[in-house]
C-alpha cells in the first residue's frame, strides 16, 4: 500500500512539474522576444531566485550534511540536468518554432531509457519499448494535427536551434539516467539548494555585468510578471517536484511526462478560445498516457 502511494505521489509530482513547463514555453518565448534580458542573464536569475527559496527553506529544516564526495556528483548534475538543460532552451527558443522544439523534446524519453539501461541496468523490454513508441506516436499525432500556419507567417526554425534542443533533451536524459543515486540519498530541498548554488556560480561570470547593469526599472511590468513566474513556478515549485518523481518512478517514466507540455499548451490554448478540441487531438492524448501506462507497469527483471 505504501509502495503504491509513494508511485503515485511520484506520478502527481512529475505532472504537475512538466504541466508548468508546458506554461513556461510560452512564457519563455515572451521573456526573449524583446531582447531586453539576455538567456545567460535570465537562467543567472532563475538560479538566485529558486537558489534562494530553497536555501531559505532549509533553515527551518532538519540540517542535512552533504558527504565531501558527492559534491563533484552534485556539479555535475548541476551542469547537466539545470544548467545546459535550461541554457540550451532559452537560447534556442528564439531560433526554433513551438511546434519542431516540442518534437524534439518528445525524443529525450528515449535517450532516457538506453541512458538507464546502460548505467542503471535497468532492462529493455519489448513492453517498455512499445510504451515509448505508443507515446511518441501520439506526440507526434498531436503535434501534425495542431500546429497550423498563420496568415501565411510562420517563423522558420534555425539549424542552431536544432542542434541546441537536441543538447538539451540529451542532457536532461543522462541527469535523469545517471544521477538517481545521488538524488536518493538527500533530501529534495538540499539537494536542490546545492543545485542551484553551483548553476548559479556557472553562469555569474557571463551576467555578471549584465545584471549590474539593467535598468530594472525600466522593464515593462509583463515581463517583471514573467520573470515571478519563471523564477517561483517554472523554477522553484518544478525543480522542487521533480526530485520527488524521480526518487518513486523510474526515469524512464519520470522523461516521459515530457509529453504532457503540448497536451497542456493545447489545453490552454482550447480555453482562450484559439483552437478547438478535435477528434485527433483525443486520439493522440490517448495514445499518449497510454504508453506512459504501458511503461509504468512494465516490471522491471528484478522485480519480477
Amino acid at each position: 500500500m505504501k509502495e503504491n502511494t509513494n508511485k503515485l505521489l511520484g506520478h502527481a509530482a512529475c505532472f504537475i512539474a512538466y504541466a508548468i513547463f508546458g506554461i513556461n514555453v510560452i512564457i519563455c518565448k515572451d521573456l526573449t522576444a524583446g531582447h531586453l534580458i539576455s538567456p545567460m542573464t535570465i537562467f543567472c536569475m532563475r538560479s538566485i531566485g529558486a537558489g534562494a527559496l530553497f536555501w531559505l527553506i532549509s533553515c527551518f529544516l532538519p540540517k542535512e550534511t552533504v558527504n565531501k564526495k558527492d559534491f563533484p556528483k552534485i556539479a555535475l548534475a548541476s551542469f547537466l540536468g539545470y544548467f545546459m538543460t535550461q541554457v540550451t532552451f532559452l537560447f534556442a527558443i528564439s531560433d526554433i518554432t513551438p511546434m519542431d522544439c516540442t518534437l524534439i523534446s518528445s525524443m529525450s524519453p528515449i535517450y532516457t531509457m538506453v541512458i538507464a539501461a546502460i548505467v542503471l541496468k535497468e532492462p529493455i523490454s519489448f513492453q517498455k519499448a512499445g510504451g515509448v513508441a505508443l507515446s511518441l506516436a501520439g506526440m507526434l499525432f498531436i503535434i501534425l494535427n495542431s500546429t497550423r500556419p498563420s496568415d501565411g507567417a510562420v517563423q522558420q526554425t534555425g539549424l542552431t536551434g536544432i542542434i541546441l534542443m537536441i543538447f538539451n533533451s540529451l542532457s536532461f536524459s543522462l541527469y535523469l539516467g545517471i544521477f538517481k543515486p545521488v538524488i536518493q540519498k538527500y533530501s529534495v530541498v538540499t539537494f536542490m539548494k546545492w543545485i542551484f548554488l553551483f548553476s548559479f556560480l556557472m553562469s555569474f561570470p557571463f551576467s555578471a555585468k549584465e545584471l549590474y547593469t539593467l535598468n530594472y526599472t525600466a522593464l515593462p511590468d509583463t515581463i517583471v510578471l514573467d520573470l515571478a513566474f519563471l523564477i517561483i513556478c517554472a523554477t522553484f515549485i518544478t525543480y522542487f517536484l521533480i526530485p520527488i518523481g524521480q526518487k518513486r518512478i523510474r526515469p524512464t517514466i519520470v522523461s516521459m511526462y515530457s509529453y504532457v507540455q503540448p497536451i497542456i499548451a493545447a489545453a490552454i490554448s482550447i480555453l482562450i478560445g484559439m483552437d478547438i478540441l478535435t477528434w485527433q487531438k483525443i486520439a493522440a492524448t490517448i495514445m499518449v498516457f497510454a504508453g506512459v501506462a504501458i511503461v509504468s507497469f512494465s516490471r522491471s527483471a528484478t522485480e519480477k
